[in-house]
This record gives structure tokens, sequence and C-alpha cells, in this order.
């Protein structure tokens, strides 16, 4: 017999109690406290209303990051990943759920429990107001609440040390962000004192450590212009290297004089914003951003009140639209996928080294195997701490786990199966100290990234308003008068680094160490601290089964170079990227293209095919003109000559196919203009810029996310009128149309071009013209819900 489980409870509270619930197995949740509270807290009734809204949204949202769409799949799935809770509680209540490092038992939880009751019918000495109840600090400092390693008096001990460089206010920085309960797994390990120390001044110096050192992907949006220009010049000053964020980055600094303020580090995430392909060429390191450890899987997130001019120029973007990135690469679906990716990186930057990042979770080291095999150079393992606090809270707080426990994990298996040797492993995620880069060299990290901590020592005062555009210190800001206040100085963070790499070295010095690749691996240096918790760190502490593995990077780069584009003439499937790097070239080719054909094409450059490609031509595309035709000779009315996800990411170029596509065709286009004959489902989805016509049928669900550019369609099935506006074709773009789609049947010989031409007002009318609702005057945007020609029913019916 079946049945339902209802979970009466007054102890959920907010979304991740209501996803704990329902994954473990609730089929329903009455949280009867909290709605009585929401009750009590709105005099006009919609209280109770809001609160359901919320959690509904919030649960929908958890269940996003892992794929699933509907609660039915998602109750009882146990997709979840247990942190301090012990064997006897997790065989109980979780089996099949990972609780790696085992923790509190059923009487820990029933204390706790006496606890909450006590200091709920606990006389207060003073009434904190009317309903009010205590804040206990959970999100940002209090006095009297829970312990935060970025306490105010800590935060202002750091800064002073960055300014000054006084070693003194360095400890007391370490002190008070440490003298509270322990914060992080860290905490629970002691390094090993040697028994014959190095003398410190055998110890390699702060400036070779400092070159390890990375400060973390954080947006051109996200920051300021002036705090992330100053982290560059900074990280650039010392050999270290800065990382982008998604958010791309402003050439005129690539020829601008004085510091270099480019990233050596460039990010490639899901929207690709800002990914040209000047951009990959003038990279030192490519880094696929495949999760974030702040809040894995989703992508990032920009309000629309932080996207300025300045930021959607450089994003290919809207001004003042909201910019979420979709949760999943759309060329990336596999490892096989994502070893292309990495191919066509190589294939436009050959020297750069390509990265790619991971979340810290359970079964991350499997993962990190197959990224290995990709070919990548390093692996980054992202633990569920730092960002720049405009996470969502319920992911910054129940979201991703410690990097502790993911290093680890990524550490044996790639030891495990002789796989270590091929990159290098990178870590990031709350390191604040010295002493936090050694143990993470430990358990197996070689370069270490660094954020929170480089924004304080830039000025900021962790006043958490990250999201809302309103920082006071002008660093997580566009608003110019807030920007105005920013006070921060790349030498602020060289000195803070410095004093970092110079705690490193004494620690090194009492292992034993000369060097951090002598600790590398080697976590017999580090043994378990008694604790109160019951957490058991032998997982994180587990020797390598082969004495003799390898345990850091021996090779120079993993994987062989792309195979060099062939001139022109026969090309096949193994032909992979063709035309990638190339500049002011004419090509011509014949055949069945691989994947990826035309990938991150430039100006004045152009690739003509005869036959057919496979999926991803023209991503990211930049410049120049693709034209694909069928074999000559060929007699199929409809060919279909490319895969699935062309023009992914593409700002710029000219493609004309005389033939179909596959799904996704246009996505994320934000400055190309298209022309081809019939395309999938998705046609146009995310779309921010650019012109795509489509000339023959198309799938469901045109221009979903769209929040730019312009798509002409004859034949198209469901849509979302919520994201787009169909129209009969405005009498202004009408000439705009007409020539595409000559150029179309100039360039390819297109049999169909030429039949719309031949009586083209009668061609036009079949035209409807696909843009944001938010692109049109109210009164304009009544949209289609099909494909029929009757704008009047169509908008009636929707």
């Amino acid at each position: 017999m079946q049945k339902d489980l209802v979970a009466i409870t007054g102890d959920a509270v907010d979304v991740h109690d209501l996803a704990c619930l329902i994954t473990a197995g609730a089929s329903a949740v009455h949280p009867y406290l909290a709605l009585a509270t929401a009750r009590l807290q709105d005099e006009g009734g919609d209280g109770q209303h809001h609160y359901r809204h919320a959690l509904e949204h919030g649960l929908l949202k958890i269940m996003a990051k892992m794929g699933i769409s509907c609660v039915a799949s998602y109750c009882g799935a146990q997709v979840c990943e247990a942190l301090g809770l012990g064997a006897e509680v997790m065989e109980r209540c979780l089996p099949g759920v990972p609780s790696r490092i085992g923790g509190a038992s059923f009487a820990d939880v029933e204390a706790r429990v006496r606890e909450w009751h006590r200091l709920a019918w606990e006389p207060q000495a003073e009434p904190a107001g009317k309903d009010a109840l205590a804040d206990h600090g959970r999100v940002r400092f209090r006095k009297s609440g829970e312990f935060h390693a970025y306490n105010p008096l800590a935060v202002r001990a750091a800064q002073k040390a960055a300014q000054t460089g006084d070693e003194e206010q360095w400890r007391r920085w370490q002190e008070l962000s440490t003298m509270g309960p322990p914060q992080d797994l860290r905490d629970l390990l002691e390094i090993l004192p040697a028994a014959d120390p190095v003398p410190l001044d055998e110890v390699e110096p702060a400036s070779e450590i400092r070159r390890r050192f990375v400060s973390t992907a954080m947006s051109l949006g996200a920051l300021s212009p002036e705090a992330h220009a100053a982290l560059a010049v900074a990280m650039n000053e010392i050999g270290a290297r800065s990382n982008s964020g998604e958010g791309g980055e402003d050439p005129d600094f690539y020829d601008s004089p004085g510091p270099r303020r480019d990233n050596k580090v460039k990010q490639v995430a899901s929207a690709r914003f800002g990914v040209t392909p000047e951009y990959l060429r003038r990279a030192a390191e490519l880094e696929i951003k495949i999760a974030q450890g702040s809040k894995p899987g989703e992508g990032g997130q920009l309000p629309g009140i932080k996207v300025t001019s300045l930021i959607a120029r450089l994003r290919h973007a809207q001004t003042g639209q909201q910019l979420i990135s979709p949760p999943p690469h759309h060329d990336i679906y596999s490892i096989e996928d994502l070893a292309q990716l990495i191919y066509d990186l190589k294939a436009i930057s050959p020297g750069a080294r390509i990265g790619v990042k991971l979340v810290s979770e359970a079964g991350v080291g499997t993962i990190a195997a197959g990224v290995v095999k990709a070919k990548a150079d390093y692996v980054l393992v992202s633990g569920h701490n730092g960002g720049t606090g405009a996470s969502p809270l319920s992911s910054i707080k129940s979201a991703g786990s410690p990097w502790e426990l993911g290093l680890a994990e990524t550490q044996q298996l790639l030891v495990e199966h002789r796989l270590r040797e091929r990159v290098s492993l990178r870590t990031d995620g709350g390191l604040r100290s010295g002493r936090d880069v050694v143990v993470a060299a430990m358990l197996g990290a070689e370069e270490f990234g660094f954020g929170t901590g480089v924004l304080v020592a830039l000025g900021c005062d962790m006043a958490r308003q990250c999201h809302l555009n309103t920082c006071p210190t002008g660093i997580a800001t566009q608003r110019e008068d807030l920007r105005a206040k920013f006070t921060g100085r790349p030498e602020h963070v060289i000195t803070y680094l410095t004093l970092l790499a110079e705690e490193a070295r004494r620690h090194l010095a009492r292992a034993g160490a000369r060097t951090i690749d002598e600790v590398v691996g080697r976590v017999e240096l580090l043994r378990e601290a008694a604790n109160d918790a019951d957490l058991d760190l032998s997982f994180i502490l587990r020797a390598p089964a082969d004495p003799v593995a390898p345990r850091r990077r021996l090779w120079a780069r993993n994987g062989e170079p792309p195979r060099a584009t062939p001139e022109a003439g026969v090309v096949d499937n193994s032909h992979r990227a063709v035309g990638a790097g190339r500049r002011g070239e004419r090509l011509v080719y014949r055949g069945s293209a691989g994947q990826s054909f035309g990938a991150w094409l430039d100006h004045g450059m152009e690739l003509e095919l005869e036959g057919e490609a496979n999926d991803y031509v023209g991503k990211g595309m930049g410049g120049g003109v693709l034209v694909i035709r069928p074999f000559a000779g060929d007699g199929a009315a409809d060919p279909v000559l490319a895969g699935n996800t062309c023009l992914y990411g593409a700002t710029g170029g000219r493609l004309f196919l005389a033939g179909r596509a596959g799904e996704r065709f246009c996505v994320r286009n934000s400055g190309a203009v298209a022309v081809l004959e019939g395309a999938g489902d998705h046609f146009c989805e995310y779309m921010t810029g650019g012109v795509a016509v489509a000339l023959g049928p198309v799938g469901w669900n045109v221009g979903a996310g769209m929040t730019g550019g312009v798509a002409y369609v004859r034949e198209w099935g469901q849509l979302n009128v919520d994201s787009v506006c169909v129209r009969p074709v405005p009498e202004d773009d009408a000439e705009t149309l007409r020539a595409l789609v000559e150029e179309h049947r100039a360039r390819t010989g297109s049999r169909l071009a030429a039949e719309l031409l031949a009586d083209w007002p009668a061609a036009l009318r079949g035209f409807r013209q696909v843009v944001p609702v938010a692109a049109v005057a109210p009164a304009q945007a009544a949209p289609e819900a099909s494909g029929e020609p009757a704008i009047e029913e169509t908008a009636a019916r929707a």
C-alpha cells in the first residue's frame, strides 16, 4: 500500500527547511507556526499568501538547480548531502544520503531542541519591541549573535594591515577572525610540527608564493570598474592572476598606457557575456565555469539596476535589463561536449591554460577525473563560502560544501587513477590566512583563490548590500556617486597578499618544508584536532594507497595542441573548430565538417562550405561571414545542414545557411545576423542582440528569455507570450528583411529565397517579427500564441 506523508511542523520556516522535508519524502508540508506568524505580520491579510508564494518560488528554484521540473520527482529523491549528522541519525532518517564527516546524534539533537525551548520561554530582561524576535546574527554580524570571522573589529584590523603593512595588525586580524568557535573544517586540523624545523630564510620567498594566488571570479558588473581594475592591476603587478568573472572586460584596457588592467584569467560562463574572439586570444588562462561555489546549480545574476550603459556594452545586452545566466552551458551536456569546448578554446588561444571550475560536493572527484580526461590544464574546486554577497540567501547558507571536502576527494581520486600529474588543482571559498593556504596545499591544492579577503583589503566593510547597488564603499556598485567613495588601491591588495604569504612561509618552516611544492598532497603532515561536535575528518586525511604515486602536477600541458585548420578543400567530421584563430582569409570547403565549424570566427574571415556541419556552427563568432549550402546536385527539398546550438554566444558576423538547423539556434546570440531555412525548438533562446531570419518552419518556444535583438519567422510553434511579442513586420524594417533574404539568395543560391523574392509583397505578409515584450509599447505588445497568421485572433486566444 502506498501512502503520502504530510509533515506538520513548527520547525520548518524557510525554503531550505521545506526542500529538505520534501526531498526526504514528505508529499506535503504544513509549517503552521510560520504561517501563523506570517498572518500576524500583515494586517492586510496578504502575509500568508506572500509567504507561500516565496516558499513555492524558492522550492522551484532549488529543484531547477538539480534539473527537476516537478515536485513529484523531487519528493523522496534525497538529492542532498548532510553535513554534521552522525551515522545514528543518517541510518534511521536518511539512509543513502552521504554524510562524510559524521556528527550529531539523536541525543545532540534533543539537547539543541531543549535549548531552543528554554530560550523561547525564558523571560526577556529587556523587551526588544512589540512582537520582535532576537536577531541571532545568522545573516549579518550582531554583537549578541553568532560569531562571524569577518566581524567589524577583524575587518578593520585587516584593512589597517593592508594599508600599512603592519605585521602586528595582521596578527590582530588573524586573532579576531578566529577567536570564536571553529568556523571551518580546517579549523579542526592541526599542522604537525617537524622534528627539525627549517630556518625561515631557507623557505621560498613570499614573491614566489604570491605567484600561486588568484583573485577569484568577480565580474565587472558585480564589482565597480574601479574595484575590478584595482584587483587586476594588483595581481598583474606581483605576477599573480586576476579572474575577469563572467562579465567580460573593457577592450579599451588592452592598449591603454600605464599598468596592465586586463585579467590574465578570462572566464567562459554559460551566458558567454563578453566572450569575444579578442577576449579569448588575450587570455593567459581560460576558465570554463561549470558551477559556482556560493550558488551551485545557478547561473550568474546581475540586477537590472547594475546594468549601466558600460556593462550593457561589454555584455552585448540592454541597459537596465536584469541579466541571469542559464544554469547549463548549452554546448555541454556530457564530458565529451566539455572536451569539445576545451578543444575549441585551445584552437582560438593555443597558449592559454584551460581550466574548469567545479563546486565542492559529493562526487566532485569523479567529475574532476572526467575533466582531466577532457584535456583541461587545471581544475578549480570551489567551496561554499565566498562570493560578493549577491547570491540568494538560501544558496549562501544551504548549498555547496566546504572546499576541504571537495579538494580532498578530488586529490584522492586523481592520485588513485594516476591523473594527478596532468593538471594543477586550485581551490577557493573563504581562504583568509597563510595557514589556510598551507592546509589547502597539504590537501592537494597548488594554487589558491581569494575573493572576500582582497575586497576587504580594498575597503569592503561587509555591509552585505552587494545586490542592491548601494555598496557604501564603492566596490560592489555601479552608481557614480558611490563609486566616487572608492578609496582602495592596488597596493593594498599587494600588501595584504604579501603578509599572507609571509605567514604561509612561517607555517612551512615549522612543518620542515622549504617550498609549497614540498607539501602539496602531504596529508600525513596534518592531524585531526579534538572537537565537541563528534566530527570525523578521517575522510579528508586519507592517504593514497600508492605512496609513490605523483601528488602534484608534473606535465606542462595536458593534451596536444588542436589540429591545424586545413587551408581549403575536403573536410570531414574529424576537422573540428575549422577557422578558429584564423584572420583575414577566405576559405572554401566541401564535405561534412566536424563540430564547431566557424567557431570564434573574427572580422575579415569568410568560410564557405558545400555540404553540412555538426553542432556549434559559428559558436562565439565575433565577425566575418559563414556560408553553408547543400552539396551540388542534392535534390532534397528541405535539407538539414547544421546541428544544434549554432551561433551560441555570437557577438557579431553573418551566417547564411541554405537549409535547416537543429535546436537552440542563436541561443544567447548578442550581435550576429543569420538567415536560414528552418530550425528546431528554442529558436533565439536568451537572445540579447542581433537578427535571425527563418525562411522555413521553427519549433516551439521561440524567443524564450529573449531580451534584445529581432527575429523574423514564417511558421512557428507555441511560444511564451510573457517573453516576446509577435507582430507583423513594421514598415521601417521591411526593407532590411528583404535585403537579408536577397543576400541569402546571392550567397547560397537558395531556391526558397528565390521563390519568396519572386512575389515579395505576398511573402512579406507571411512574415512575423519577434521582439522582446519590453522592446515595444504596451499597445503594440499583443502577442501571437501560435503560428497562425491572424494576429487579432491569436492575441485574443493568448
